[in-house]
Order: structure tokens, then sequence, then C-alpha cells
């Protein structure tokens, strides 16, 4: 038996001061489960507060998203997800964030998940995130002391990805510059063009475009 991933989804329903609705967004989510389902992988899901988590970037038009929306095993998985007290770091070959505005909001200052995922890395295992979902890995901290992304190639949601959505003044805080900020070595693309980057044990991508590819790239470290 392959060990299994733990895809991580946001609680956070609401964009700050807005009033405007937000979740994980499911493409971040379809994407990615899509390449690693089809490669034997099993998958978990956690949020903050468990149970079933909002979405956002409702599509169906999309084939992924309508595949793990009409998918009743994973449908019950991810409506049921597992509250960060109900997850067996050792159970898990890697973790992945999958972003959604909401990320931002609830997944940073998360203790719980940010430890789940030190120990999954500490383990040898691999770290994945993609658009905002990079926002929970920017407080995870290793035995160490050191900032995971501290000296690590690292991305994410950009400054004018932000801008370009009107968000730059609502979020809680710029997800490129807290990468910066934390030690990250920051790259990225035009906005909305697809860019990942893998250093060590570290896979990120910088917006919704970029989840397939962070799911391929995560597939390449497992396998390798």
């Amino acid at each position: 038996m392959k060990k299994k991933i733990l895809f991580v989804v946001t609680s956070h329903d609401k964009k700050g001061s807005t009033g405007e609705p937000t979740g994980y967004y499911l493409a971040e989510v379809s994407h990615a489960w899509k390449v690693l389902k089809e490669a034997g992988y099993e998958i978990d899901f956690v949020s903050p507060k468990g149970g079933k988590p909002p979405v956002d970037g409702f599509d169906l038009t999309d084939s992924e998203n309508k595949e793990f929306w009409e998918d009743k095993y994973y449908q019950n998985k991810i409506n049921n997800s597992l509250k960060p007290a109900d997850v067996k770091p050792e159970d898990y070959a890697a973790i992945y964030y999958a972003g959604g505005h909401g990320a931002v909001w609830d997944l940073p200052d998360n203790t719980a998940i940010a430890a789940i995922a030190g120990k999954i890395y500490e383990n040898k295992g691999i770290v994945a995130a993609v658009c905002h979902g990079p926002a929970g890995i920017v407080n995870i901290r290793l035995n160490n002391g050191k900032y995971l992304v501290e000296g690590k190639k690292v991305n994410g949601f950009t400054n004018e990805e932000e801008a370009a959505v009107k968000l730059d003044k609502v979020v809680p805080f710029l997800l490129e510059d807290k990468l910066i900020e934390r030690g990250g070595v920051y790259e990225k693309s035009a906005p909305w063009k697809e860019h990942v980057v893998t250093d060590q044990r570290l896979v990120t991508g910088q917006n919704p475009q970029s989840a397939r590819a962070v799911g391929k790239a995560l597939l390449a470290l497992l396998e390798n």
C-alpha cells in the first residue's frame, strides 16, 4: 500500500469585510486530486474546523471539477473533512495545501495543521501548496527552528494577481511579501501563467492554472 496524501482546505467562507463568499478553490483540489488518484494514491482531507468546507470557483464545465464533484466516495471524504486532532502525520507521504482566498485567513495561524505538515516534512515527506495555499506554510518551523521556506525557492499568488482581483487591500497580508519576509527565494511568472517550483521536498505553484502541474511535480517526488 502506498502511503496516503493529505489535502488541506480552508474552513473560512468570507473575503474579509467585503462579505463576498470564498472557500477552497475547486480546481485547485480537483486538478491535483486527479493526477494523484490516477497514480494510485489515497487522499484524505483536513480543514481547520473539520466537516464540510466552503467551496469557491465552482465550475462544472471544467472536466476535472465535474469528475471530482460527481465522485461519491471523495465527496463524502471532503464533506466530512478531518479535524487536525484526527490526523496521524505518520500515515502520509505528502501534504498539499489547496488555495482559495479563505486560506489566507485561517491557515497561517493554524498551529495544529502546521505541526502536522512539519512532522510530515521531517519524516522525509513532501509539502506542496498552490495559489493561496502557501499561506498555510508561511509559519511552519522545522526542528532546527528555521522557517520551512527559508532559503528555498518558493512561489504563490503574486502581488500583481492580488491587485488584479482587487483584493490586495482586503487580504490580511500579501502572500508574495510574506513568503519573502520568511526567507523564501520567491519566483514568479506573469499573472495567470502556470508556474511551479520544486526545491528539495517543497513544491509550490503560483495560481489556479498551476494546480495540475503542482500535482505532477508532487507525484514526481513521490515516485522518485
